[in-house]
């Protein structure tokens, strides 16, 4: 399952972020978004959502939201 999948206001756990895109990889990973953290969807917004991680909540697109894998 992805985050574009998630229900709002429930806690999930990281298993896998999927992207060829290093960059990408090292900002999320910046932010605490990497496996094993705990991570909860607060919105779904069109074309995007906004997600808890940590201490901060940022608004996801739909495409970064559909490479991150959470059980």
């Amino acid at each position: 399952m992805n985050l574009r999948n998630a229900e709002e206001g429930k806690e999930y756990i990281i298993k896998d972020i999927s992207t060829d895109d290093d960059e990408l990889e090292d900002f999320l990973f910046s932010l605490g978004c990497y496996s094993g953290e705990p991570i909860t969807v607060i919105s779904h917004l069109k074309g995007s959502c906004v997600v808890s991680i940590k201490d901060g909540r940022y608004n996801i697109d739909k495409n970064l939201a559909e490479a991150i894998s959470i059980g």
